[in-house]
């Protein structure tokens, strides 16, 4: 079995040219904020139209699409959960997060796929908790093949946090 090669960078997730970009969508997978919106509005109206056919994503799951006008190929949506202290399920639903849109690249043959942070922005996941869970859930995979993994990272404080996340890891 193979592992990800995983690497760290902060710059705008819809300029990159990989395999997949993963979106930190809503259930409804019809765009919003954030980095949901960034993508919708980089990939254009075919995306939309691409998601209206999924029938949504329950959190914790991955749907997949089309890159259309962005330079990624393909487009692999995860809801994350929203933050309620803790005591929800929200880590195991993270995890689930990063398990299931990295099994979808693997299973597509995928060689690169860049993240955000999921969860930590509208939907309030501390990034500190969120980092962790997301650099140790993609450590313990096994994949079929080696997966170039870049945590792609839109401000200084969680490129920093996930920096020192990978560097304790390590």
């Amino acid at each position: 079995m193979a592992s990800a090669e995983i690497s760290l960078s902060r710059e705008d997730i819809t300029t990159l040219d990989v395999d997949a970009i993963v979106n930190a969508a809503n259930e409804s997978l019809l765009g919003g904020g954030g980095v949901d919106g960034a993508i919708h509005r980089a990939a254009g109206p075919e995306l939309l139209a691409a998601c209206r056919t999924l029938g949504g994503c329950p959190t914790g799951e991955a749907r997949v699409a089309a890159g259309y006008s962005l330079p990624a190929r393909h487009v692999v949506h995860t809801v994350g959960p929203v933050w309620r202290g803790g005591h929800d399920g929200e880590a195991e639903l993270l995890a689930s997060c990063y398990r299931t849109s990295l099994a979808v690249c693997d299973e597509m043959g995928l060689t690169s796929v860049a993240y955000p942070a999921i969860s930590t922005g509208v939907y309030g996941y501390p990034k500190d908790a969120a980092c962790a869970i997301a650099v140790e859930t993609v450590m313990r995979l096994n994949l079929r093949a080696t997966i170039r993994v870049i945590f792609t990272c839109f401000d200084n404080e969680t490129f920093a946090l996930y920096g020192k996340t990978l560097a304790r890891l390590a």
